[in-house]
């Protein structure tokens, strides 16, 4: 078996996502954080979207979920996530609360919090800051 040097993954493409709605995904997801389709997605066999996210993406896969009837806890930092970087972290608050989204504060200190998409997929925004050019 050969091992793997670090040096050979060296970003994440994409992370795929279980919805029951596309349509109602990509409310939360164009309408809510401004992602973007992108439209090289093939067709397939069930709906969905890909959403940009700087060089990588999100696939919203819209399948049946196995863990659907999992009680999920409250803070999506205790549960699979995804993290995204973002760069004014007060300017998704305000777009999380504008839309009723329930959110919690990362209790490490960090700018950062945790939402769900409406399918309970947990979200992690963190405040990262550009370095200056």
């Amino acid at each position: 078996m050969r091992v793997m040097k670090m040096a050979d993954i060296t970003a994440i493409h994409h992370v795929s996502l279980l919805v029951s709605d596309t349509a109602r995904a990509l409310l939360f997801y164009q309408g809510v954080l401004g992602l973007q389709v992108d439209a090289s997605r093939p067709a397939m066999n069930y709906p969905g979207a890909w959403l940009r996210v700087g060089s990588a993406q999100i696939h919203l896969l819209e399948l049946p979920d196995p863990l659907r009837e999992v009680t999920l806890p409250e803070h999506g930092g205790r549960d699979r996530h995804v993290a995204l970087s973002v760069s004014d972290l007060d300017g998704v608050l305000a777009a999380l609360q504008a839309a009723d989204v329930a959110y919690t504060l990362s209790s490490s200190g960090r700018r950062a919090l945790f939402c769900r998409d409406p399918d309970g997929n947990a979200l992690e925004l963190v405040e990262v800051m550009q370095a200056s050019q």
